[in-house]
């Protein structure tokens, strides 16, 4: 083969073996991280600020969830069925370029004085939109980027990236929080998006979009066909009942856990912040170990048991009763098993996902999962204020906490418990019209 014909067909192939060697590999994974750095650190920063500063009660921090989290709801479905037809690294970009700006936009509103809770509700909503599209896109590109046989390890590396995010955000966006102001708190979040939107710009791969019909259809039909085609998978149905059971006790399990910490337990915004940060080490070590498990013990074991351990543990929260000295070190034990495991959990369903779904309906595929389970995460964070409300903060915390349980049963009873060593293989795409 002639060296110019040889380096064209290297320039094309997908990310190679070793994949820290490649640029455009190192630049996605600078980009994630930075991202999830400022949406980790958003997360903390607009609940905190509500309860420490606006002194929102628990039904006014559980409506604040939940307007951010409403389109993963509203928008999902229809996101998924457009970036099928996108670049991923364009979606990413502007997504990048939105929260920057909307950000900074909180942030001079803070300054200004300004910043009250009527805009922290727009904020957690624009964020919480524009986060979809990048979330659809960055699990899409994965495919597009690296072969099939690479997908366990890219997912790795990947997820790793948001454990760094997971680590740094919650802490920085609790310090922040609690040392200065809201709005030095937002533009940190607006500066992570932009430093996300000058890596993945400068990814220089082509990756391969499928190839769009030659009348292309509805984005209805298009929808219809991401939805048959998950329900007609015995497998991603089981993943769909599983993150739907999670992701609603979790939500409810978190707005009730928010308010626990510094109301019920005298934690400060640091505090806080480092509490939720310990999630971060624990879900670096999934990332290592979920390379490694399901090869040696079976991707369906692994799944049934890093659920049941990373949900379960949550159950000794509500044991815990006041600041000792004993109180932060459990707390950051609780949340470093609850991120191996979590983490443990994410990686492995992500490349099962990945190896039965064909390329035209990834991010179909994708958005069908995120609308039936954390489309559920706004009912969720409101059903855990109201319990807060009603049966009081311990007593909400305990029942949440037990209803996580709920996900590793459901991975028990389906398929997802029976899978082997190796990935399952992939459905072809249903015909479009």
């Amino acid at each position: 083969m002639p060296s110019a014909s040889r380096a064209a067909s290297e320039s094309s192939r997908p990310v190679p073996p070793s994949l820290w060697r490649d640029g455009d590999f190192r630049r996605l994974w600078f980009g994630q991280t930075a991202s999830q750095l400022g949406e980790h650190a958003a997360l903390v920063i607009v609940p905190l600020f509500a309860v420490l500063t606006l002194h929102a009660d628990a039904g006014q921090l559980g409506v604040l969830r939940a307007v951010g989290q409403a389109p993963i709801l509203l928008l999902s479905l229809f996101v998924g069925a457009w970036v099928d037809g996108w670049r991923t690294r364009t979606v990413m970009v502007l997504t990048d370029i939105g929260r920057t700006l909307v950000l900074g936009a909180a942030a001079v509103a803070g300054l200004l004085g300004r910043l009250g809770l009527p805009a922290l509700l727009v904020v957690a909503f624009a964020v919480g939109a524009l986060s979809v599209f990048f979330d659809v896109a960055y699990q899409a590109s994965v495919v597009r980027l690296v072969e099939r046989d690479q997908l366990v390890r890219a997912n790795s590396a990947l997820e790793g990236s948001r454990s760094a995010a997971q680590i740094g955000g919650p802490a920085l966006g609790g310090a922040l929080v609690s040392l200065l102001s809201a709005p030095v708190a937002a533009a940190s979040g607006a500066l992570f998006f932009a430093l996300s939107f000058l890596s993945i710009r400068r990814i220089q791969r082509t990756e391969s979009v499928p190839e769009r019909p030659a009348r292309s259809p509805r984005v209805w039909r298009r929808i219809h066909e991401g939805l048959r085609f998950v329900v007609g998978d015995a497998t991603l149905r089981a993943v769909c009942l599983a993150s739907g059971a999670f992701q609603l006790s979790f939500a409810a399990m978190m707005t009730v856990y928010l308010i626990f910490l510094p109301r019920e337990l005298g934690l400060s915004g640091t505090a806080v912040g480092l509490v939720l940060a310990a999630t971060g080490p624990g879900a670096l070590l999934g990332s290592v170990l979920a390379a490694r498990l399901p090869s040696r013990f079976g991707y369906g074991a692994v799944l049934v048991s890093a659920a049941a351990l990373g949900d379960g543990v949550f159950l000794c929260v509500a044991a815990l009763h006041d600041s000792s000295a004993m109180t932060v070190p459990a707390l950051l034990a609780v949340s470093f098993v609850c991120g191996a495991g979590g983490q443990l959990v994410n990686v492995t369903v992500m490349a099962v996902r990945q190896a039965v779904t064909p390329d035209g309906m990834q991010g179909r595929a994708a958005a069908t999962i995120t609308f039936v389970g954390m489309g559920l995460t706004p009912l969720g964070s409101l059903l855990g204020g109201f319990l807060a409300e009603e049966w009081g903060l311990r007593t909400a915390l305990l029942a949440t906490a037990a209803a996580m349980l709920l996900s590793p049963a459901a991975m028990a009873l389906s398929p997802l418990a029976r899978l082997g060593r190796a990935l399952p293989g992939g459905r072809d795409a249903p015909p479009t019209a």
